[in-house]
């Protein structure tokens, strides 16, 4: 690692493909997206009809409460915190700051946003931006940019449902007969192939060159929008830097526009849509764009129509969709004198309301119906050169908005996303300036569709990609082969990363890369998990989500080493609606699934409101964060945290806080590197044995920096030996005593808890020369000698918190119960050119713990069931609990 420049205590750079705190030290960024809920104000879930429309037609509601009510912020971030979390990805709608009307700012909802994250900052945690849409509003089906952008476009989304430019859920099937609780999984991502998503996309990106007679308030229609959408979330940053104590501290960057796409740019033929399955989903109706173009124009037409089964997207027959002449275009009456009453613009004389704008365009003619430039998207027109997305449309918007961003606040990290599964353009270092992240995203397709954990899978990415010729070779079966499969994929997003800075693609990346989404739902087998079928008896199981959550998690670790935040948390995540938008249910924590009554029987945890989880200790433990960095030595001294007492909890009613309401936590409470001295290379954690294994690499370029610790002579700033720890999270959830169970269960299970470590032939501290000498330690404590061998006998650590072996190669540990925390101390090569690699293991000494010990609702783990999967579990192809009872596929 290069030396770091220098800097706060609390600045987090970004060098060698990695993050690196101010000491050097490489950091792991892993968390959740804190909100899905953010994409619909409070009282607007996106199944609610009542004021939808009415509210939008006005100005709309503000999303004050999003993502957290101000009053139990702190119980949600604590719990968070706990988790081991780190970062938050911090989702914030367009519509959220300028729904009121153009350059009509909420800065109400940008002061409230601001306390939530002053919140965020005493919890420790860091935190990136986002601009977050999902098919380019929510009134198109999804969420992200103010009601009136679709207006200025010349739209009327009133009538998208009836001419089938956007499904909306709370429309759906029809707007004369509603069920939004029936709307399929993943539906609404099949508005990236419709009217609405298409054309708007194409305006913001490419109105300039594609709908050049699209004019308003004197600039083209792309002008008028990225103008209006940077600003929005400029005034913002400027209100974050005003606050004072944030930029940096907390918010160390902002990510591009979530999942943006290219709409019809690059379209080779309007009148087909692509046979091979992209990044869009073909389920239900899939319209051609020119189909598209006539429904929009009140035209009936017949639509192919797809299920998606085993083996994804199948063609199932045709739909005949008749809008009984209702157009997705406004009428030319509700804009006298091309000025529109409410929202106030003028509309340029050459853009006649009414018409689809790509007739207008002579695109195509609206009374035969007949498609005139099919090509049209595929080349910049009027010549021959081909319309590349990503770096002609993409890029240039991705420039005037950071440029905005670093307007006020010029050391933001740029957070880099490209349309889903596309490798980003060459992004010149000159716009970076050091401070870049590749943020794209991931999930398990198959998973998210069909709402089911399968014995078998595909390389989908590789398959988007060109990897394969046939979907067969791209098949994947058996856990092995599954899980192997996802961290190839992981690896292949990983790669990408050297396309920001402009890097050689066969070079090592400059900067780091991060998951910004990544989970499982939980709505699987028809809600068996929320006792929904077969009597109830599967209520509170949630092992196959566990499985599904674990492989994905899993593909993060390896040599991936990646940074990561989960989709999603949500504070109000329901059984019957889930995430409360279009039947999403991603949440790691519902309120419904909290057991009741074990808050009275364990002791409770007083919930601080002004203090991290690192501060949550016993006195004499650190209240280190990543955000203080303090200086480190042995032991820990206490830090001042204000005029609050650090609070003094049992670790039952810490375990029992952090499992209540969670749902598949053992797959993402999981122990993982926080910060290393060095580099991390490869990360192992096997959920069934409960087992933790870290190698890394070092050498003398990572001796850690601080001023404040005794120096090399002529070395300012240079450690003499490593002073400054390897972090690893070690969570309660895997690695907690039987004595902690016990109680917080309210079992018989004995107490184990020793006042001294229990050191038998393993907890025996080998010294340089040899001998071995029997310590007593504290419970809190304990500190091995650095060695240049090896291999060190474990050594156990057992007392009302944890029950666990570990074994360094070399170096001393301490372990902060309270914190969930390992410190691994050893020596950094002073001279030595070569890395040396250094490995330990952490093991639950009796084993992992079972699901059922943590009040979990199972009680084993479910095997695959006869037929569908038996023979390949027999013939040794599949894992146990694969395809189990009552498997099924959409």
């Amino acid at each position: 690692m290069p030396r770091v420049p220098s800097g706060d205590a609390s600045f987090i750079h970004t060098l060698d493909g990695n993050f690196v705190d101010n000491a050097g030290r490489t950091l792991l960024l892993r968390g959740v997206n804190l909100s899905g809920s953010s994409k619909a104000p409070v009282n607007q879930p996106s199944q609610v009809l009542d004021r939808f429309w009415e509210e939008a037609k006005v100005g709309g509601e503000s999303f004050i409460g999003r993502p957290l009510n101000l009053d139990d912020a702190d119980e949600h971030l604590t719990r968070l915190r706990g988790w081991g979390f780190n970062m938050l990805r911090f989702p914030i709608t367009w519509e959220a700051l300028e729904h009121e009307g153009p350059g009509k700012y909420d800065h109400d909802f940008m002061d409230y946003t601001i306390e939530i994250l002053r919140k965020c900052k005493a919890h420790g945690f860091k935190v990136y931006l986002n601009p977050h849409q999902d098919i380019w509003s929510r009134f198109s089906g999804g969420s992200g940019a103010p009601y009136w952008t679709l207006a200025a476009c010349g739209f009327d989304p009133c009538t998208f449902s009836a001419t089938q430019a956007a499904i909306i859920h709370c429309e759906y099937p029809t707007p004369a007969s509603r069920n939004p609780a029936e709307m399929p999984a993943m539906i609404w991502s099949t508005n990236y192939g419709r009217l609405v998503s298409q054309t708007m996309f194409a305006l913001f990106f490419g109105g300039s060159t594609f709908a050049p007679q699209c004019v308003i308030d004197g600039v083209n229609i792309q002008e008028y929008l990225q103008t209006h959408f940077a600003n929005a979330f400029a005034k913002l940053a400027e209100r974050v830097a005003a606050a004072g104590d944030l930029l940096d501290e907390v918010v160390i960057g902002w990510d591009s526009m979530n999942e943006p796409a290219e709409g019809l740019i690059s379209w080779d033929d309007l009148n087909a849509y692509p046979q091979q399955q992209g990044s869009t989903l073909k389920k239900g109706t899939v319209p051609s764009p020119a189909q598209s173009f006539r429904l929009g124009m009140g035209q009936v037409q017949t639509l192919d129509n797809y299920s998606f089964g085993s083996m994804g997207p199948k063609r199932d027959g045709s739909v005949t969709i008749d809008p009984n002449g209702v157009k997705a275009w406004s009428d030319p009456s509700t804009e006298p004198g091309n000025i529109h009453p409410r929202w106030g613009w003028r509309r340029d004389p050459g853009w006649t309301l009414g018409k689809c704008i790509w007739a207008l365009h002579n695109v195509w003619d609206v009374e035969s119906g007949y498609v005139l430039q099919p090509d049209y998207f595929a080349h910049i027109p009027g010549t021959n050169e081909p319309a590349h997305f990503l770096r002609a449309f993409f890029l240039p918007q991705y420039t005037l908005y950071l440029k905005a961003i670093r307007a006020h606040h010029p050391r933001a990290i740029a957070f880099v996303q490209p349309p889903v599964f596309a490798q980003p353009p060459p992004i010149p270092e000159e716009l970076l300036q050091g401070r870049a992240c590749y943020s794209t995203h991931y999930y398990d397709g198959l998973t998210l569709v069909t709402r089911h954990w399968n014995w078998f899978n595909a390389d989908a990415l590789g398959l988007i990609r060109g990897k394969y010729s046939t979907q067969i070779q791209a098949l994947r079966i058996g856990e092995r082969a599954i899980r192997n499969s996802l961290q190839t994929q992981l690896g292949y997003l990983k790669a990408d990363a050297t396309q920001l800075g402009a890097l050689p693609p066969t070079g090592p990346a400059r900067y780091p890369t991060i998951i910004g989404e990544i989970g499982t739902p939980f709505d699987m087998d028809a809600k068996r998990s929320y006792g929904y079928t077969d009597g109830g008896k599967h209520k509170g199981d949630y092992s196959r989500q566990e499985r599904a959550l674990d492989a994905s998690l899993n593909a993060a670790d390896g040599e991936n080493c990646l940074n990561w935040t989960v989709w999603t948390y949500c504070s109000d995540s329901s059984h019957p609606w889930g995430d409360g938008w279009n039947m999403e249910d991603l949440s790691l924590w519902c309120n419904d699934d909290i057991r009741a009554g074990e808050a009275e029987r364990v002791s409770a945890l007083r919930i601080p409101s002004k203090i991290s989880m690192g501060s949550l200790a016993p006195a004499q433990a650190s209240t280190f964060t990543i955000s203080t960095l303090p200086t480190y030595s042995s032991p820990y001294a206490s830090s001042s945290i204000g005029e609050e007492e650090p609070v003094q909890y049992e670790p039952a009613s810490l375990l029992s806080f952090l499992t209540n309401g969670a749902r598949a936590v053992r797959a993402f409470c999981r122990p993982w590197p926080i910060a290393v001295v060095g580099t991390p290379t490869n990360i192992q954690f096997d959920i069934s044995k409960a087992t933790f294994h870290l190698t890394l690499k070092v050498n003398a370029e990572d001796i850690p920096v601080d001023d404040e610790d005794d120096l090399v002579p002529g070395k300012k700033g240079l450690c003499k030996d490593s002073s400054l720890p390897t972090e690893i999270f070690l969570p309660l959830v895997h690695f907690a005593s039987d004595t902690c169970l016990g109680k917080t269960l309210g079992s018989n299970v004995q107490d184990q808890f020793d006042d001294s470590m229990d050191i038998g032939q393993e907890g025996s501290s080998r010294s340089t020369s040899g001998t071995t000498t029997p310590r007593v330690y504290t419970a809190s404590s304990l500190t091995l000698p650095v060695t240049s061998q090896m291999a060190q006998s474990p050594v156990i650590f057992k007392d009302d918190w944890y029950d666990i072996a570990v074994t360094a190669s070399e170096g001393r540990v301490e372990l902060l119960a309270s914190q969930q925390k390992l410190l691994w101390f050893y020596t950094v090569p002073a001279d030595e050119k070569e890395d040396k690699e250094l490995t330990i293991e952490v093991r639950r000494s009796s084993g992992a713990i079972k699901a059922s010990a943590l009040g979990l609702g199972y009680t084993s783990e479910s095997r695959a069931r006869d037929g569908c999967a038996g023979w390949l579990e027999q013939a040794g192809l599949v894992g146990e609990g694969w395809c189990p009872e009552g498997c099924s596929i959409m």
